[in-house]
């Protein structure tokens, strides 16, 4: 198998496909059957790709991945911290506050609060932009 990264030429969409191999490609693009998943159109092409060269992990490697952890979990334990000190807790109403405020019924603030999947997802279904806090862990309770 083989992984190509495409270009459609109509509008500019970049996308991948997975071929048997260089000359499957070759035969389904001059048959016109290599289409862009946004336009659907046949008018695409490989795009410039980096290739993927494997290569040996390393002891260091492998003891700065808890490194990493340990700064993304800090960076977004601030991130909440930061989002929490600068909005109103509105707590279980966050869904009603919300559409109040999408709607010009109060005040425009920002807030954060507790809302379930199905209530996020009926908020972005009417316009309302929202996104859910990174996590809070046991050791920030």
């Amino acid at each position: 198998m083989i992984k190509y990264e495409l270009k459609c030429r109509a509008c500019d969409h970049q996308f991948e496909g997975w071929f048997v191999d260089s000359a499957g490609y070759d035969a389904q693009a001059a048959a016109g059957e290599v289409l862009c998943p946004f336009c659907n159109s046949a008018d695409t092409g490989k795009a410039i790709m980096a290739p993927n060269i494997a290569r040996s992990r390393s002891s260091d490697d492998a003891s700065s991945n808890g490194d990493v952890r340990a700064q993304v979990y800090e960076a977004m334990r601030a991130l909440r911290a930061e989002i929490e000190a600068n909005s109103d807790n509105v707590g279980k109403s966050f869904p009603e506050e919300a559409r109040k405020i999408h709607y010009g019924e109060t005040e425009e603030r920002a807030i954060h609060g507790e809302a379930t999947l199905d209530e996020a997802k009926e908020l972005v279904d009417e316009g309302i932009d929202v996104m859910p806090l990174p996590f809070r862990t046991e050791t920030d309770a």
